[in-house]
Parts: structure tokens; C-alpha cells; sequence
């Protein structure tokens, strides 16, 4: 297992060496490996329906009629690296949530921060969808959620989703490809997520929701839906959620802020984005008359919004893996 990890590192410090930075070189990160089960997160719910495997580098969460299952990590960290390999469950999947996110919901209830990765799952012939949404300082009444569509089967294979944090960006990455970036700025204020977090993966019943307005609801027949996850990585600040001034060391501190793209990468990023990206928050006009300020549109979201894919209806949700109450945008079609 020393020998896999060690290759692991190698390999992934190599992709984000070439994906992650800039053309000048940055320093390494350091210990960039995966922690087994036991060194850093524990159970949140789901009993038996939360398996180890692989010497416990690996975990399958499942849903079936009695539980869903969740795990979270035993620190709080305040910027860093967070990743997860992800296979998500095949066949006829409506209604099923898969989660990975960061949150402190637990710690700071009314002003809790989240960063998601959401996925939804679909009837029989139509794909997984993927939500990205980030709340920061409590500000659930203003969601900034993104969807969408892959452009690769998530049931066949693993796929690793990373969160890159830090006091200057936000940026979600699917095999290491950028496919949002958020900003520190003053349009933003508060709402830029700064209190310490723990990482979370979960799957749960979404079925009054998730799936074209839950008008297709988990079928149980088809149970266990299990969402498998490895190579998991925590890489940030761990800290005492009361005592954020000792969060991180200078170096580390720099080293997370100086992550950013290159021109290629961002080319890569809006490609993406204008192919696949089925919803925006910015772009919607039904839910935002008028954009919220941090929204810079250019010319493909009049484009976008001309093709009806703006077209939502929201309704307000209270999430079984977590237990906020947020709003969702759901699809209509």
C-alpha cells in the first residue's frame, strides 16, 4: 500500500503540476497523498451501508429503502486541496443525490459556508447531471449554482472531482479540468466563504426534487445504489474553527493563493463551459431580474439565454445528507 501511494503521489503531483499552475513554476505541495478511512474522516450515518475496501482507502456509500450513508472528515480546514475518485451508481438512478462537498453548517449555523459538488441522478437513457453551488457568510438565499452535463459515462469508471480553495479563488475541477472558477471580490463581500470547513461525501433520497422537479422518483427496485469513492486527499490548514488566526502557515497560505490557470487552461475551461454547462445562476432571469453583481455576462449568455435553457422553477428543500435548507434550481424539461 506504501508502494501505491507513493506512485499516486508521483502521478497526481505531475497532473497538478501540469493542470493546476501557471507557466511560472510554484513551489511543490507537499505530502499531496491519500489518507486512508481511519486517518481522516469518520461515519455520519448509514450503518452497514457504509463499506470499506481496499484496506480502507476506499469507501462505497449505498442507498436502499432504510438509509442512505455519509462520512466527513475529522478536521475543519481553512483553504487547501480537497479531491475524491468518484464512480456513481449505473442503471435507472432518478432521484438519487451524490454529494461531496465542503461545509461548517454544524458549527456556524446561521452563517455556515458550502462548497458542492452535487450529482443527479437520471431516468434509464438519460445521464448523470453534475450541480456546483457555493454559499458563503449564510447567503442560501442567494445561490450561486452551476449545472452541468458530462461528457463521459460516471457510472463506468472513476473520475476525480477536486476543490481548490483558497482566501483568493474558488476552482472546481473534473479530472483535474477547471470547469468554474470564483473570484474574491468586493461585488461578492461576505458571501466568499472564509470560515473553516470539514469535507463531506454522502448519497441520500432526493426524490421530491432532483429529478426534472421530482416528477421521477427513487425506485427502490433497483436498490443498493452505491456510490463508490477513492483516493481521497485532504490537503489544506486544519485548524480549531475558534481560533482561525493559526489557520495556516504563511508558506501554505501562498502556496494555495498562487494555484491558478494558465490563458490554455482557462481556453480549455470556457470551451467546456459553453458545451456543457446546462445552467447558471448569472444567467438566469426568472430567479435574478437583475444579475447579482458579481455576474459579469458576455455575448454566449444571450445565446444562452435565448435557447430556453434559463427556463427554472425552484423550490425550497430541507437536505437529508446535511439538513440546511437551501434553494435548488430544478429543470423543468
Amino acid at each position: 500500500m506504501a508502494s501505491s501511494s507513493s506512485f499516486f503521489f508521483v502521478l497526481f503531483f505531475l497532473l497538478v503540476s501540469a493542470l493546476f499552475l501557471e507557466t511560472t513554476a510554484l513551489p511543490e505541495l507537499p505530502n499531496l497523498t491519500t489518507l486512508s478511512f481511519e486517518e481522516g474522516y469518520t461515519q455520519l450515518f448509514g450503518d452497514s451501508n457504509l463499506m470499506l475496501h481496499r484496506d480502507g482507502m476506499a469507501v462505497h456509500l449505498s442507498l436502499d429503502q432504510r438509509t442512505g450513508a455519509g462520512f466527513a472528515s475529522q478536521d475543519l480546514y481553512l483553504h487547501g486541496v480537497f479531491s475524491a475518485s468518484i464512480k456513481l451508481p449505473s442503471d435507472y438512478a432518478a432521484g438519487v443525490v451524490v454529494a461531496f462537498y465542503m461545509s461548517n453548517g454544524d458549527v456556524f449555523e446561521k452563517t455556515h459556508d458550502e462548497l458542492d459538488f452535487e450529482f443527479l441522478g437520471n431516468i434509464r437513457g438519460r445521464e448523470w447531471r453534475v450541480q456546483t453551488n457555493v454559499y458563503g457568510n449564510g447567503s442560501t438565499a442567494v445561490g450561486r449554482e452551476e449545472r452541468y452535463g458530462l461528457w463521459f459515462d460516471p457510472t463506468e469508471d472513476y473520475h476525480r472531482y477536486s476543490i481548490l480553495w483558497s482566501n483568493r479563488r474558488i476552482i472546481f475541477y473534473i479530472d483535474n479540468i477547471p470547469i468554474r472558477e470564483v473570484v474574491r471580490s468586493q461585488a461578492m463581500g461576505g458571501d466568499f466563504p472564509s470560515k473553516p470547513m470539514s469535507l463531506y461525501a454522502t448519497i441520500w433520497d432526493g426524490s421530491n426534487w432532483a429529478t426534472s422537479g421530482g416528477r421521477y422518483k427513487v425506485n427502490y427496485k433497483f436498490a443498493p445504489y452505491v456510490a463508490e469513492f477513492a483516493d481521497l486527499v485532504l490537503h489544506g490548514c486544519a485548524v480549531d474553527p475558534s481560533d482561525r488566526r493559526r489557520a495556516c502557515q504563511a508558506s501554505d497560505a501562498e502556496l494555495y493563493d498562487a494555484i491558478t490557470m494558465s490563458a490554455d487552461q482557462r481556453t480549455t475551461m470556457e470551451t467546456l463551459r459553453k458545451k456543457h454547462m446546462t445552467y447558471s445562476y448569472c444567467h438566469d432571469r426568472i430567479r435574478y431580474p437583475a444579475p447579482p453583481p458579481e455576474c459579469v455576462l458576455g455575448p454566449e449568455a444571450e445565446s444562452f439565454l435565448a435557447s430556453g435553457e434559463a427556463k427554472f422553477n425552484y423550490r425550497r428543500r430541507r437536505s437529508k445528507h446535511y439538513g440546511r435548507s437551501s434553494v435548488d434550481a430544478v429543470l423543468l424539461a
